[in-house]
């Protein structure tokens, strides 16, 4: 059975009690800190406070040194306005007319913890904080109470941590309880825009604007809501818990569906691969028959292509043999006729010199025939000059070397000069048809 005690609402502000202390701790008089800030006339003997202040000098001519993070505030009997204010300002001070006031120029870090009733009448704790800083010293000092000699800033805190609870409590009562746990962002702005107006001011109608407590929000979160019932809580949760309950069932149930299909993937897959791999080994095997087939009747092949490769170059050679013979006995028949063609050539060679000197010849013998034809003409010519008797007597004489120069006739003609009637005309016409008729035995 559920604890009625909300015990992580309980962790949550033991939690916070425990930071809020510790920054109270650190900031009120810690290990961390330093001189006490000067509030009336100075002393001789520093009160330990947040700011470091240093003061030197003795009784009326006193300097007091203010650190750079820290504003001060120096007024002197009689005057109305500050002699010095501002951030750092160091200054020269005498305890019987003079005053100053010092405060922490730091970021200021409220905790807030505001326990709210939301709209369905159910108490809701907001945790959050609030970031604040002095923008104007000289507004501030005059509205806000700094007088606490060991922490300056702790009345200034509660009266903002007091504004920024009503503000978180008037936003979340308007509000339901599932508004609350998952958005802030309303509650942020609310509460951001409240604590502005009243710190930073806002302007008015008549167009001045009020300046507010001279301080400036730096930065507004809300950390965590918490429902305080504990029961409610549970309730709350329940309708996620319960989806994600289901969600979880139905993965579950998803989960076993798949692993089932992949198993029965798995076995299907590892039947499948068993078969295959079957097949792959009756396939391997057949093709390791055929190539032991192909192996064996390859190499039959190859024998047998190499008996009849060498058959055929036994032929080959023989018939390259029978080819070189051949080519011998037709290279000598072309030698043979070579030879008896240039022995051709050489005797017609012969028979055309044979011819041209017989041909120098007859026409040697021919030269001369003319040659006494024309010693004949000549002779003729002479003798027709000479008279019938002086013809007479030089035929005879030169008769006999005519008769000897004449060949041997084929066939006997007879003439028949009938006494001295014809006379010398007729003799030398019977002459010159003898010696055509020689000439014409000759050159047939």
């Amino acid at each position: 059975m559920a604890s009625k005690n909300n015990t992580y609402l309980d962790q949550v502000v033991a939690q916070q009690a425990a930071l809020e202390e510790d920054l109270r701790t650190v900031g009120a008089g810690g290990p961390m800190a330093k001189r006490a800030n000067r509030v009336g006339p100075a002393r001789e003997t520093p009160v330990q406070g947040p700011v470091d202040v240093r003061v030197s000098g003795w009784w009326r001519w006193q300097t007091v040194l203010v650190p750079p993070n820290a504003f001060v505030v120096h007024t002197r009997r009689g005057r109305g306005e500050p002699l010095h204010i501002g951030l750092g300002v160091s200054f020269r001070f005498n305890p019987a007319t003079d005053s100053y006031l010092v405060v922490p120029g730091a970021i200021q870090t409220i905790l807030i913890n505001a326990y709210c009733i939301c709209r369905e009448l159910q108490g809701v704790l907001v945790q959050g904080y609030v970031q604040w800083i002095i923008d104007d010293f000289a507004t501030a000092y005059r509205k806000l109470d700094f007088s606490d000699a060991q922490d300056p800033m702790r009345l200034v805190n509660v009266q903002l941590r007091e504004q920024a609870e009503a503000a978180i409590k008037d936003k979340v009562s308007m509000m339901g309880v599932r508004d609350v746990l998952s958005d802030k962002q309303p509650i942020i702005e609310e509460l951001t825009a409240r604590l502005r107006t009243v710190a930073e001011g806002a302007d008015g109608e008549d167009g001045r604007g009020d300046r507010g407590l001279g301080l400036r929000i730096v930065t507004v979160q809300i950390k965590e809501a918490v429902v305080s019932s504990n029961t409610l809580w549970e309730n709350l949760q329940k309708p996620y818990r319960s989806e994600q309950n289901r969600v979880a069932r139905l993965a579950e149930l998803d989960a076993q569906q798949v692993v089932s299909a992949r198993e029965m993937e798995a076995a299907r897959t590892s039947e499948e691969q068993r078969i295959h791999n079957e097949r792959e080994l009756t396939e391997l095997r057949a093709r390791h028959e055929a190539a032991r087939f192909d192996r064996e009747a390859t190499e039959q092949l190859r024998r047998t292509t190499r008996t009849h490769d060498d058959e055929r170059t036994v032929a080959d050679l023989a018939h390259t043999t029978a080819l070189h013979a051949l080519r011998l006995e037709r290279e000598q028949h072309d030698e043979r006729a070579e030879n008896a063609r240039l022995a051709h050539q050489l005797r017609l060679q012969e028979v055309e010199s044979e011819l041209a000197v017989a041909q120098a010849k007859s026409q040697a013998a021919h030269g001369e025939a003319l040659l006494g034809l024309e010693r004949e003409r000549v002779a003729v010519d002479t003798g027709n000059l000479r008279n019938a008797a002086s013809v007479q007597a030089q035929l005879v004489e030169e008769l006999p070397r005519i008769v000897a120069a004449l060949p041997t006739p084929a066939e006997l003609k007879s003439v028949q000069i009938g006494g001295d009637t014809l006379g010398l005309a007729g003799l030398i016409t019977q002459l010159s048809e003898t010696v055509a008729a020689v000439r014409a035995a000759q050159q047939s």
